[in-house]
């Protein structure tokens, strides 16, 4: 039988124990909490330079780590060379009269039953489903006005316009999208809530609705005229 020197035995043992530290230190971090900064060996993106949303810099001469725009940036995809889909107008600046040429292969009922849909949604509380200015919200303030007592309880309201005026009906597309987008008068634009494809699907539903209020014979197609009085 091998005899183990007895020193051998000491110094095994006394590395053993040793071996059981890091576990045990390990243990005790994690279940200790540290006001201390953690050790980064990789820094990783745990500390990347970068300026925090509305800290001060000393940087730059104002102390603004939030900076301006630089005058000229295009953000990818909206470069506007286009005018005719970006803005409802021709290249020489007239309304447009029809629809974008990336509408050329769309199917026209699913746009304006698209158009519809955001109408509803977007469009309806003020002008009123059927286009005529009489939506849930132009309703409600028309209440509050008949119950306004004066001043200082005295309010105002510009009613949202009919889309079926003489003024609005006879509006081209292309000047539909751009009040869409950019807003008329009291009416603010709607170009930060709807993508440019539902704004044009919008306004050929104006279109669509507005021809549905003041339609005549000749715009029946002749093989569905049958049976139909004149106005």
């Amino acid at each position: 039988m091998i005899s183990i020197p007895r020193p051998l035995i000491y110094i095994g043992g006394v590395l053993a124990s040793l071996l059981l530290i890091p576990p045990f230190a390990i243990g005790w971090i994690r279940e200790t909490q540290s006001t201390g900064r953690p050790v980064h060996i990789f820094w990783d993106m745990d500390m990347q330079p970068k300026f925090k949303a509305q800290a001060p810099s000393d940087l730059f001469a104002d102390t603004r780590a939030a900076r301006p725009i630089v005058p000229g940036t295009v953000a990818v995809g909206e470069a506007d060379l286009d005018p005719h889909w970006s803005e409802g107008v021709t290249a020489n600046g007239d309304w447009a009269i029809s629809l974008p040429a990336q509408f050329k292969d769309v199917d026209k009922n699913a746009l304006l039953a698209r158009g519809q849909e955001r109408f509803n949604i977007y469009c309806a509380v003020c002008h009123g489903y059927a286009g005529y200015g009489d939506g849930m919200v132009n309703r409600r303030a028309q209440a509050l006005m008949d119950n306004a007592d004066g001043p200082p309880n005295d309010t105002s309201w510009v009613p949202a316009k009919s889309l079926h005026d003489p003024t609005v009906r006879p509006q081209p597309i292309g000047q539909i999208y751009y009040t869409v987008k950019h807003g008329v008068r009291t009416m603010a634009g709607y170009g930060s809530q709807v993508p440019v494809e539902d704004r044009w699907a919008i306004a050929a539903y104006v279109k669509a609705l507005q021809l549905s209020q003041d339609a005549s014979l000749q715009d029946v197609p002749p093989d569905r005229r049958a049976g139909l009085k004149k106005p």
